[in-house]
């Protein structure tokens, strides 16, 4: 049976033992003292009248309960930090805190400059930015707003699509100059090509649609963006870019345009229970024409 209503500070120091797998990686990770960290969990094991780790060789393993607990206390840590970035917002202006989340190349390489430009225009705006290539649920308050290369589902968010990315292949100069340029997809096969280490469903349907991308002919494999973004620009091998970057980029030359190009749908989405939120909507609109702009120079 409960005792009482748990402190919501030690849901989210129970989130970060269980992801360390330690008391005191936890508190150097959450900036206490491993003793409060310690408290936390005891009150929190307290209160739900629930063991939720056992003391192992390496550190603190999680009971089957707290695996349980774990999706519902993760509900309640995103609840509370949204309700801080709302509280954040009062006063006078467009201010408080914005949580975006947007995939790796596009947290990395687009999204900085327009972020910048819109932070000297509103200079009380605070970012978070959340790198990930996963389709966060905006429902559950993950994030403020999402950029993301499909259209959500929601029916309860606002998205406007600010057009299509195309991805082309693309190599190095010196890789080009060393390796020959390939004529053809068949001659593709006889270069290095850099992709995916593991598959999803994207993966799969250009494997399907180009056999030269199975993880076996890959002379590079990382499931980082980033990573293969480094790779190809480093000279590695051949490897699928955002058009749009080489723009920025005059070293890296598009290879089989013609047999190769694929158009990413762009979306910029948000919940709409903040489309009257000053901070999101002068973020959402600021995102939306940056993204615009960027295509266009594809």
């Amino acid at each position: 049976m409960i005792q009482r209503e748990p402190n919501w500070e030690w849901y989210r120091t129970f989130l970060t033992v269980l992801e360390t797998g330690s008391l005191s990686a936890a508190a150097r990770a959450m900036g206490m003292t491993q003793p409060t960290v310690g408290r936390h969990i005891d009150g929190l094991e307290s209160a739900l009248a629930l063991k939720l780790f056992t003391r192992s060789f390496d550190g603190f393993a999680p009971t089957d309960a707290a695996l349980e607990l774990r999706p519902y206390a993760a509900g309640v840590a995103a609840t509370s930090a949204a309700l801080l970035r709302v509280a954040s917002s009062h006063g006078a202006g467009v201010r408080g805190t914005v949580r975006l989340t947007a995939s790796e190349v596009m947290g990395v390489e687009v999204l900085p400059p327009i972020l910048a430009a819109l932070r000297r225009e509103h200079p009380e705006l605070v970012i978070e930015l959340v790198l990930s290539n996963k389709v966060d649920d905006l429902l559950h308050r993950e994030a403020d707003i999402a950029v993301r290369m499909l259209r959500p589902t929601q029916d309860a968010l606002v998205a406007r699509r600010v057009g299509a990315v195309e991805l082309g292949l693309y190599a190095h100069e010196h890789y080009l100059a060393a390796h020959g340029t390939p004529k053809s997809m068949d001659e593709l096969s006889r270069h290095a090509i850099v992709g995916f280490d593991h598959e999803n469903a994207f993966i799969r349907r250009l494997q399907d649609q180009f056999p030269v991308f199975s993880r076996a002919a890959l002379a590079f494999r990382a499931d980082s963006d980033l990573a293969q973004l480094a790779a190809i620009r480093a000279g590695f091998g051949i490897g699928v870019c955002q058009a749009a970057l080489t723009a920025q980029d005059k070293a890296l030359i598009r290879v089989l345009p013609a047999s190769f190009s694929i158009a990413m749908d762009t979306w910029v989405a948000m919940h709409e229970d903040l489309r009257e939120s000053a901070r999101c909507a002068v973020t959402f609109s600021a995102i939306a024409a940056g993204l615009k702009a960027y295509i266009r120079r594809s």
